[in-house]
């Protein structure tokens, strides 16, 4: 396939939002200022004007008939935005995308693999387990074909092409890209109690105990780390956050990367750090129980309790806005909003980020056409405008900002962009896949229940696989 022209295609592709529907327009290529596509500032326009110009498809020749099966763990609401996305790429060049979403993804397309019944495309949410696959399965995935290599090349910093590569083959590109280092809370609820925005970790603790103070011992946190076959993960994201916080970035690479034991002083610091406010019975579980709840709480509606005056503050990725209810207003002065967690730190702001990655399972021509354009910047712009409510973010540099849905989701586009914060992978999807997807979640459903940090820590490093 041919390199395209990204500013013709770019022009060509806007999305319309109808009621409750989403509905695909493409404005034609001649349009030099773009206007054909939104009419309103969400993207909403009268459907009925929709035009598809396909010519800017070109490149990716007729594929009439074609067929390409996606698995994945997005699953709806944000499933829904995902398949939206796709709709001009099918139309214009005849693929029907085939997807399948479920909550047991880790384990399932392991299995699935060694069945020989890969999907044609996965999208991996851990590198770790990236790894796995090549070096258990060398001959089940396929590398990237240059077009894809070159839209990650063009559009995203060269770290980010570096966790989809294994011993110098790249495999898998980067597809959204999540800020997971926030704290959520109802504006309302803070003003009304003169409660201001905490600049520092101890500032954050010290509100903490004021909010369960001034409140008759109301429990201020609210949790949820259960996932399906993949529960446990919200709890890795706490603790990788906390290992940023107390040990900083450099021990944090030396962590995941194994240069330093799961057990190791410094780990142990972050899980105890993390157990001041998660295994606090004064703090969670707020609405919903005790500390013991929280393994159980479904990740998905752990922070409804903000709405409803039950909890005071959820820590949770920018991603979160997809949980809320429908209805729910993300603003600054609207019913829930987050705020960066923060840190005592002084020369860094590390921000925990995460993503998914594309792998493919057959070189099939229709199989590389979408890899690429799932790599590209015009896919990365219609999956902001097929967001109409917002959670979702990417690193590619050519997503324009305004395409975003939110004030939310454009502050966290910023924070991603912005040179002067540290970014950090999440630290459970660079490790082997038994362990990053294995013994830290499960690890974290038994510290949650009563088992100790030494005794986690232990157990996890015990599994940790020998070079």
């Amino acid at each position: 396939m041919t390199t395209r022209t990204t500013t013709a295609r770019r022009r060509a592709l806007a999305l319309a939002a109808t009621g409750a529907s989403l509905a695909l327009v493409l404005a034609a290529c001649s349009d030099p200022d773009g206007e054909g596509g939104t009419g309103d500032e969400t993207g909403s326009a009268d459907a009925s004007a929709a035009s598809i110009d396909c010519g800017a498809y070109d490149e990716f020749g007729d594929l009439d008939g074609k067929e390409v099966s996606v698995y994945t763990s997005i699953v709806d609401p944000e499933g829904a935005t995902q398949q939206a996305s796709y709709k001009a790429f099918e139309e214009c060049t005849g693929v029907k995308i085939n997807y399948e979403a479920s909550r047991e993804f880790e384990a399932q397309l392991l299995v699935r693999i060694k069945a020989g019944n890969a999907p044609d495309i996965a999208y991996l949410p851990q590198p770790g387990l990236l790894n796995t696959i090549v070096n258990d399965y060398p001959d089940a995935i396929k590398p990237a074909p240059d077009a894809t290599a070159k839209n990650v090349d063009e559009f995203w910093n060269e770290t980010w092409k570096g966790y989809g590569t294994v011993d110098g083959t790249f495999y898998s590109a980067p597809l959204g890209a999540n800020a997971k280092s926030f704290v959520w809370y109802s504006p309302k609820m803070f003003a009304d109690a003169g409660y201001e925005i905490p600049q520092t970790w101890t500032e954050l603790l010290d509100l903490t105990q004021k909010i369960h103070d001034d409140n008759d011992g109301a429990k201020v946190w609210c949790a949820g780390v259960e996932s399906g076959d993949a529960t446990g993960w919200p709890g890795t994201d706490f603790i990788e956050d906390m290992m940023l916080r107390t040990a900083g970035v450099e021990d944090y690479t030396k962590w995941y990367t194994h240069e330093i034991p799961f057990n190791d002083p410094k780990v142990v610091k972050a899980w105890d750090t993390a157990g001041e406010i998660l295994k606090n019975p004064d703090y969670v579980n707020a609405g919903l129980g005790d500390v013991n709840s929280i393994a159980t709480q479904s990740w998905t509606d752990a922070g409804n309790g903000i709405l409803d005056g039950n909890c005071w503050m959820h820590r949770a990725a920018n991603f979160y806005q997809t949980q809320w209810p429908q209805g729910t207003t993300v603003s600054k002065d609207g019913d829930v909003f987050a705020f960066y967690l923060p840190t005592d730190q002084t020369d860094v702001k590390p921000m925990l980020g995460g993503g998914e990655f594309v792998a493919a399972f057959n070189d099939k021509p229709e199989v590389q056409a979408f890899q690429t354009y799932l790599s590209s910047d015009d896919w990365a712009n219609q999956k902001a405008l097929n967001t109409p409510d917002g959670g979702w973010v990417s690193a590619n540099s050519g997503l324009d900002p305004k395409n975003l849905a939110t004030e939310f989701d454009q502050y966290v586009a910023g924070v991603l962009s912005d040179p002067n914060t540290v970014v950090a992978f999440d630290a459970s999807d660079l490790m082997p896949g038994e362990v990053g997807a294995g013994t830290f979640w499960t690890g974290i459903v038994d510290w949650l229940t009563g088992a100790s940090t030494k005794e986690v820590t232990d157990k996890i490093e015990a599994s940790w696989p020998s070079s």
